[in-house]
C-alpha cells in the first residue's frame, strides 16, 4: 500500500484537528505536518517535502493563491488541493490560475478528500 505524506495548510486550528483525524483513519495517508498561514506552509514544505498539500484559501500573512504559486514554483512535483468554503467561479479560477492540481469544498466527504488526495500520487 502506498502511503501518501499530506501537509494540512488552514488558518484554523479546528479544522486542521479535524482533517487530520479523519484522514489518519484511511490507512493510507500520512499526516507529517500542519502550518497555519502560507509562509509557515512554503517553509514545512521545503523541510517535509509532502506528496500533497491539503490548502485552504483564505489565510492571514500569504493566502493560498500566493502560497500555491510560491510552492509550485519551488517544489513542481508538489501537488496542492485546494479546500476552501468559497465555491464560486471566480475562487475556482483564481485557484486553477496558482497552479492548483484540484479544488475541492470544505464539507465535502471524507471518502472526497481522501480519494482525490490518493489521485494526486503520481
Amino acid at each position: 500500500m502506498t502511503v501518501t505524506r499530506v501537509l494540512i495548510v488552514d488558518d484554523v486550528e479546528q479544522v486542521r484537528r479535524d482533517l487530520r483525524t479523519a484522514l489518519t483513519l484511511t490507512g493510507n495517508i500520512e499526516i507529517i505536518g500542519e502550518a497555519e498561514n502560507g509562509l509557515e506552509a512554503v517553509r514545512l514544505t521545503e523541510f517535509l517535502k509532502p506528496d500533497v498539500i491539503l490548502m485552504d484559501l483564505e489565510m492571514p500573512v500569504m493566502d493560498g493563491y500566493e502560497t500555491t504559486r510560491k510552492i509550485k514554483s519551488l517544489y513542481p512535483s508538489c501537488r496542492v488541493v485546494t479546500l476552501t468554503v468559497h465555491d464560486y467561479e471566480s475562487a475556482r479560477v483564481r485557484a486553477q490560475e496558482s497552479g492548483v492540481d484540484a479544488f475541492l469544498v470544505k464539507g465535502a466527504p471524507v471518502e472526497s478528500i481522501v480519494q482525490t488526495i490518493s489521485s494526486q500520487k503520481e
